[in-house]
């Protein structure tokens, strides 16, 4: 099988196939101007894209156009510089995507996007029914700011409800070693399961031949 490459996307086709496959995946069309004033890197296996994320450096963030403003007003966090923030939105990954040494290592590079940002924040938006990306968020320690359903403006789309928090670009370094030890127990379980399934197929030929 072909190992994975990672691509920033430039091309108006490439960030257009980037977006729809977003769109089928977790059901939200993201603007195109947004898209294109943010760093998007496409996972791909040959020319098929596999898989991707956004890194968006500037405000304004999608994340906290969702936000309720009496959240905002009373939360401590709102104080701070929103030039010191960033956002990392568009996660996805294909069910193709089946190795855990894979995903690993799409993880592992969002993070190290993340970090060389530069940015003191980063804010994290997660769809609530999205367990892979809810898990993710988990291991960067975040301080939550927000939970519940999104406050829409007319023509605008998200998820149902939403959780938005918020981590620190050294948090990011210091949990590595957390996503390290999740990728491990994570490898030894799939190396297990693929053993039974293994052993299942030798039982029934033998099973056949008797």
């Amino acid at each position: 099988m072909e190992a994975i490459k990672f691509k920033t996307l430039t091309v108006e086709s490439e960030i257009e196939t980037y977006l729809k496959k977003f769109e089928g995946f977790v059901g939200v069309r993201l603007p195109y101007d947004y898209a294109t004033r943010s760093k998007i890197v496409g996972v791909f296996r040959g020319s098929e894209m596999v898989g991707g994320y956004m890194i968006v450096t500037k405000p304004e963030f999608r994340s906290l156009m969702f936000v309720p403003d009496t959240v905002k007003n009373s939360h401590a966090f709102f104080q701070n510089d929103s030039y010191e923030m960033m956002e990392v939105n568009g996660v996805w990954i294909s069910p193709a995507v089946k190795s855990a040494l894979e995903n690993y290592r799409i993880w592992f590079h969002l993070l190290k996007s993340m970090f060389f940002a530069r940015k003191q924040y980063v804010l994290l938006m997660a769809d609530l029914r999205n367990g892979n990306v809810r898990n993710l968020h988990s291991l960067l320690n975040p301080e939550l700011l927000y939970e519940g359903p999104p406050m829409l403006k007319a023509g605008t789309t998200s998820h149902s409800t939403i959780r938005v928090s918020v981590t620190t670009r050294w948090q990011i370094l210091f949990n590595l070693p957390k996503y390290y030890m999740t990728f491990r127990e994570r490898a030894r379980r799939s190396n297990k399961r693929a053993k039974v399934r293994a052993f299942g197929r030798m039982a029934r030929e033998a099973e056949a031949q008797s």
